[in-house]
């Protein structure tokens, strides 16, 4: 017996069906959010306070001992300090680059929202609805079982 989709009674239409209104609304979606960033060198990346004063950590400052670690890697390639540094320092960079990142939706109209929104979530529930069994008279059994059953 042809089954649907994942196996169910679901029907293939729905899957379909739901899977481009899927991809259409979740592409408009993130097609509407805009990525922006304050990464630079005198940047404040990390901050911290003791005693009523406070002390920065910008972007120039993470170059300092990273300098240092290329420069005790090149002297000599097994100077843990070194690989500690540089290591140190790029995940430092990595984290402050991602921590700038900053998400925002562009200007659209209510309008657009709510079809970006039907779209995207109306074909999730499709194609989730393609994967269950539709039909009573069909269960979603394995055909064993229904042998057995008889």
């Amino acid at each position: 017996m042809l089954k649907g989709a994942g196996g169910t009674s679901g029907g293939f239409g729905l899957f379909f069906i739901g899977l481009i209104m899927m991809c259409g609304g979740f592409y408009m979606l993130l097609n509407a959010i805009t990525v922006t960033s304050s990464f630079g060198m005198g940047m404040r990346l990390y901050g911290f306070s003791a005693m009523g004063s406070s002390f920065n950590i910008t972007t120039g400052m993470i170059m300092i001992p990273f300098m240092f670690g290329v420069g005790l890697i090149f002297y000599n390639g097994r100077n843990v300090l070194g690989w500690i540094l540089t290591l140190g320092s790029i995940t430092a960079l990595i984290f402050g680059v991602i921590s700038s990142i900053r998400f925002s939706m562009r200007t659209m109209t209510s309008f657009d929202l709510i079809v970006i929104l039907v779209l995207a979530i109306g074909g999730l529930g499709l194609f989730l609805r393609s994967l269950k069994a539709l039909d009573k008279a069909l269960p979603d059994e394995p055909e064993e079982k229904l042998i057995n059953k008889n």
